[in-house]
C-alpha cells in the first residue's frame, strides 16, 4: 500500500493532520458489539454536551475547509459531520459490516471523519489530490461521475476517484463489502488540536482490530515533510 497527499495540499492546508493504518485479515462475522456500543455512547455524550455537531470545534475545522475549496458547508459535509447528524436526528446507527460500524462509532466519537477501503479495489499508489477532471467515480448508485477539475479526491493510478470532494463522500468502487480481507483506513483533521488527535484516533481504530480480528495493524502519520505511508 503506497497512500499519500499531494504536496500542493500540504501548502494550501498547512493545518492537515493525517493519520493511515493498514490491516489485513477482516472478516465480516467477527463481533465488533462492544467498541461500537462504548464509542457510539461516547459520541452520543459528546453531542448532548455541545447541542448540535456543529459546535464541535473538530466539525467546524471542516466547514471552515470546504468552504475554502468554494463548497457550501451545509450541503456538503465531511463524513464525520454526516454521521453524526445522523445520530442526533435518529438515535441510532445502521449496521453494515463490523469494521465500517466502528470505524462509524470511533468516527463520531472523534469527530473526525475516516475513510475505510478495499485495498483490493485500489489500483497503485493512492494520493488525494485536486482531481483533472477525467477520474471515475462510482456511485453507490453504480453511477459513474467524474469528480470536477480540481475537486479534492482520493486518487489511485487507474484513475479511479475512491472519493469526491475530499472527506464528503466515498466511491462504491473500494466499499468494503462481505469478501474485504484487506484494508487502508485513513483519518484526517483540520482542527487546532488534530494531530494528537488523529493518533489518538489510529490507535483507538488498532486496538480494535488486534482485539477483535486479531490483526497485526501497520499506522503511520503522514506529513509534509515525509508524505507517504507504505505498508
Amino acid at each position: 500500500m503506497d497512500f499519500s497527499h499531494h504536496p500542493a495540499l500540504w501548502q494550501q492546508y498547512p493545518e492537515l493532520a493525517a493519520g493511515a493504518l493498514s490491516a489485513r485479515g477482516i472478516r465480516r462475522d467477527a463481533d465488533a458489539s462492544a467498541p461500537i456500543a462504548r464509542y457510539e455512547a461516547l459520541a452520543m455524550a459528546r453531542l448532548q454536551a455541545a447541542g448540535s455537531e456543529s459546535a464541535l470545534p473538530e466539525i467546524q475545522a471542516w466547514r471552515r475547509t470546504f468552504s475554502r475549496m468554494g463548497l457550501k458547508p451545509t450541503q456538503y459535509r465531511c463524513a464525520s459531520e454526516s454521521l453524526l447528524r445522523r445520530l442526533r436526528t435518529e438515535g441510532a446507527m445502521p449496521r453494515i459490516h463490523p469494521l465500517i460500524d466502528v470505524c462509524n462509532a470511533i468516527s463520531m466519537a472523534f469527530a473526525i471523519p475516516i475513510a475505510v477501503l478495499d485495498a483490493a479495489r485500489i489500483a497503485g499508489p493512492l494520493q488525494v489530490r485536486p482531481a483533472d477532471g477525467t477520474e471515475r467515480y462510482l456511485s453507490f448508485a453504480g453511477e459513474v461521475e467524474h469528480p470536477d477539475a480540481g475537486e479534492v479526491s482520493f486518487v489511485d493510478a487507474a484513475g479511479n476517484a475512491h472519493a469526491r470532494r475530499w472527506t464528503h463522500r466515498q466511491s462504491g468502487l473500494s466499499a468494503v463489502r462481505d469478501g474485504t480481507a484487506e484494508v487502508l483506513i485513513v483519518a484526517e483533521a483540520m482542527h487546532d488540536a488534530g494531530r494528537e488527535d488523529v493518533r489518538k484516533l489510529v490507535e483507538a481504530v488498532a486496538q480494535v482490530l488486534r482485539d477483535v480480528w486479531s490483526a497485526a495493524p501497520v499506522t503511520g502519520f503522514p506529513d509534509a515533510a515525509a508524505p507517504r505511508f507504505l505498508a
